[in-house]
C-alpha cells in the first residue's frame, strides 16, 4: 500500500469510528421531566414501591357492587408496556364482581403540579372507571378534605368524560357540585391523556391538553378550597353503584378493562 492509499484508508476508518460513536451517545429528552412516574415498562404486578391497594367489598360509600382485590393477577397486571385493571363477573368474598383500586398514598403524594394519565377506558353499562385524587392526611374526611376527579366515565353515557371537584361547600349530595364534561367518542377505542394542572389558585382539568373545567380558589377558607395539602392518585374500575349503576349493569360486557400507558407527575 502506497502512502496515499494508507492515508485515505486511515481517514475512512476515523470517519466510521466517529459516526459509530455519535450513534451510541444517549439522547437527553427535551422539556420538563416528571418528578414521579410509572411508564409500566416491566411485566407482572404493579410496582410495589409506587402503588398500594384499597381492598374490600363494602360498597365504598356509593353502593358499588365489586370487591377490590389486592395484587390478584386476574384483576391487575402489567404487560406490553401497559397497566391493565380488569373488572370481572365472578363470585368473590360475597360479591358478584371483582376489580382493583390502586393508590399511590405514602408512595406518591403531591401538593400542586401537573398529573397526567394516558388511558383507554372500558365500555359497557355498569362500568365506572376513574382516575382521581384524595387528600393524603392520615385522618382524611370526605368531602371536607377534598377530592379531585381527573376522569370519570359511566358506561351508560358512553364517550362523555367528567371532571369534578368535591369540597365541604361543593359536592353532589347537597346539590352544589362543581364540574363539567367533554365528549370523547373514542375513549374506549383509543388512548387519551387525562390531566389536572393544580396550583394555589386553580384546578384545571383537561383531555389531550384541552382544558374543559376550571375551579378557582375563592380564598374563603377550607370549606371551599381544601386543596392546599398533599394529595395522592387513585386508579380503579367500579361496577354499578349509585351513579355507575343508575341504569343497571350489563353483565355481558365483563371482563372490562382500563389500560394505562403511563402516569406522570410534574412539579
Amino acid at each position: 500500500m502506497n502512502p496515499r492509499q494508507f492515508f485515505l484508508s486511515l481517514m475512512a476508518a476515523i470517519a466510521i469510528s466517529t459516526v459509530s460513536s455519535a450513534q451510541t451517545v444517549p439522547t437527553v429528552p427535551s422539556g420538563p421531566q416528571p418528578v414521579w412516574a410509572d411508564e409500566f415498562n416491566y411485566t407482572g404486578l404493579p410496582d410495589s414501591s409506587k402503588w398500594s391497594y384499597d381492598v374490600g367489598g363494602h360498597g365504598w360509600g356509593n353502593d358499588e357492587w365489586q370487591f377490590y382485590t389486592k395484587g390478584r393477577k386476574e384483576n391487575v397486571w402489567v404487560e406490553n408496556g401497559k397497566l391493565v385493571i380488569e373488572a370481572r363477573k365472578e363470585n368473590f368474598e360475597g360479591r358478584n364482581f371483582t376489580s382493583t383500586r390502586l393508590i399511590s398514598k405514602g408512595k406518591g403524594d403531591w401538593q400542586y403540579g401537573r398529573i397526567e394519565v394516558r388511558a383507554k377506558l372500558p365500555r359497557g353499562r355498569g362500568t365506572w372507571p376513574a382516575i382521581w385524587m384524595l387528600a393524603s392526611t392520615d385522618t382524611a374526611r370526605w368531602p371536607d378534605d377534598g377530592e379531585i376527579d381527573i376522569m370519570e366515565h359511566v358506561g351508560y353515557n358512553q364517550g362523555i368524560i367528567h371532571g369534578t371537584v368535591h369540597t365541604k361547600k361543593y359536592y353532589h349530595s347537597i346539590g352544589t357540585q362543581k364540574g363539567d364534561t367533554i365528549p370523547v367518542p373514542d375513549a374506549s377505542e383509543k388512548f387519551h391523556v387525562y390531566a389536572v394542572d393544580w396550583n394555589a389558585d386553580s384546578i384545571r382539568i383537561s383531555v389531550d391538553n384541552k382544558t374543559y373545567f376550571t375551579f378557582h380558589n375563592e380564598h374563603t377558607g377550607n370549606d371551599a378550597w381544601p386543596f392546599d395539602k398533599k394529595f395522592h392518585l387513585l386508579l380503579n374500575i367500579a361496577v354499578g353503584g349509585s351513579w355507575g349503576g343508575q341504569k343497571g349493569v350489563d353483565e355481558t360486557v365483563f371482563p372490562a378493562r382500563m389500560e394505562i400507558d403511563y402516569v406522570r407527575v410534574y412539579k
